[in-house]
């Protein structure tokens, strides 16, 4: 990518001293709760399906290319993230990102389904990838003591994105009229909002000094913990470890697994407690239990997070996969049971769905150091492309085999929920193998020292 504009360059927003760091959360809270929304689709979803005359597969793959791009804009913007800064991330994400919603609002009120692609799954989409990983690698140097609680301070604000977004939208779906139509007027609403936002955090941020350490932090606390490393590994390097590429694994199964009910969330419920032609939960229950999922991903984002600064990186996410897989089976013998037992099981499945993305770029930072965290952290969101084409095709191609939405049941949900299950146990092997990168791929500190005065 080129060369930023000065206004934008990592050299202009260098902290001075007397800094808080705790200014920086909110800046990075700013751009995730924003681009959080892609987890509120489930909400227009049907609109759009009876808009354009489709199929509930076909609209849900424009969420799916949203979640292609946003790993492979930020696999490609990795590198180029950690060199020109966090401002020049959020603000080129911003730019993508509503430009994205307007190209989509353009398509809807055209009657041009390929429009919404490119406008929401393609533009969108890149707005996600670079915006996502704008503050992970600043947020890891400001608070180098606590990685865990650092990214899950911003990172919960993509998952807290559908908690505004899910009852926003509903609002303003109703006020423009309530069909297929009103989600451009929705679109072009978002964005308009969503620009002041994310360049309020674009502006806002700032990256600390080389030589700044936190105050009373002693940095040789690190050589004590066993899967901590004080080496650093280049995103290129990176590519050439197992660890690396088992984390991906971890990563894919975790997020399949996750989106596997996100993107079906409203529907979902209705479905599981049907009776004859009609739901007991209406409409209105089920956009709250979109809204109580929103909730149970932030604070898994944060809560989970912050455990793994304790407990370990490896113990969490054994947590994560293996209790997780209990959970799913539980949900497809037993969620239909009670709507207690299916929120709770739903919930607390996806606070680890949300609770694994806010953990692995300090897994990352404690595997292969922090020189070039941010690059690694994008190119291993590879996986959730990868997952976000797997999840919605898994449970949509079930769903779509078991018969016309609206008149679906628990038992059509159940294959595919038990196909979760055998997702999560692959992540959970994959994670138990998982040991210390070899000292053979660390940067000799003449490399680093050259390469970081040429960034």
């Amino acid at each position: 990518m080129a060369q930023v504009p000065s206004f934008l360059a990592r050299e202009r927003i260098v902290a001075g001293p007397g800094f808080s760091r705790w200014l920086i959360p909110p800046c990075a809270l700013a751009v995730h709760l924003c681009i959080g929304q892609v987890y509120a689709t489930s909400v227009y979803k049907s609109a759009l399906v009876e808009h354009f005359d489709s199929n509930l597969t076909t609209i849900g793959l424009i969420f799916s290319l949203a979640i292609v791009m946003l790993g492979l804009a930020a696999g490609f913007a990795g590198t180029w993230v950690d060199r020109n800064g966090p401002r020049a991330a959020m603000f080129v994400s911003a730019c993508f990102w509503v430009t994205g919603f307007l190209v989509a609002a353009a398509g809807i009120a055209t009657d041009q389904l390929w429009l919404v692609f490119v406008g929401y799954g393609v533009i969108g989409g890149i707005g996600l990838g670079i915006g996502y990983i704008s503050p992970v690698s600043t947020l890891i140097k400001w608070f180098p003591d606590r990685p865990g609680l650092a990214t899950g301070m911003a990172i919960m604000g993509f998952g807290g994105g559908a908690l505004i977004a899910s009852p926003l939208s509903g609002e303003l779906l109703d006020l423009y009229g309530g069909d297929g139509a009103s989600v451009a007027s929705l679109f072009v609403t978002l964005a308009a909002i969503y620009a002041v936002f994310m360049m309020f955090g674009a502006f806002t941020v700032r990256v600390p000094a080389d030589d700044w350490v936190p105050e009373g932090w002693d940095p040789s606390t690190v050589k004590s913990k066993k899967m901590v490393t004080t080496g650093h590994v280049s995103a290129n390097d990176a590519l050439k470890t197992p660890q690396f590429w088992l984390l991906w694994v971890v990563l894919f199964c975790n997020v399949t697994a996750g989106i596997g009910i996100l993107e079906q969330a409203a529907p979902m419920i209705q479905d599981f407690f049907r009776e004859g032609d009609s739901s007991t939960i209406s409409a209105a229950a089920a956009g709250g239990f979109v809204g109580l999922l929103s909730i149970a991903n932030m604070a898994g984002r944060f809560v989970w997070s912050s455990t793994s600064d304790v407990i370990g990186r490896k113990p969490i996410y054994i947590i994560y996969l293996g209790v997780g897989l209990a959970l799913y089976f539980l949900l497809a013998t037993f969620g239909s049971s009670t709507t207690a037992l299916f929120v709770l099981l739903a919930a607390v499945i996806i606070s680890f769905y949300g609770g694994g993305f806010a953990t692995i770029p300090a897994y990352l930072r404690d595997l292969f150091g922090t020189f070039q965290v941010g690059a690694i952290h994008g190119r291993l969101l590879t996986a959730w492309s990868a997952a976000g084409v797997a999840g919605p095709l898994i449970v949509n191609a079930f769903l779509d085999a078991q018969g016309e939405p609206g008149s679906l049941t628990a038992d059509a949900y159940r294959p595919a929920l038990l196909t979760m299950v055998g997702v999560l146990a692959v992540g959970l092997v994959a994670n138990l193998m998982v040991r210390p990168v070899a000292e053979r791929f660390h940067q000799p500190k003449d490399v680093l020292e050259k390469e970081r005065s040429a960034a």
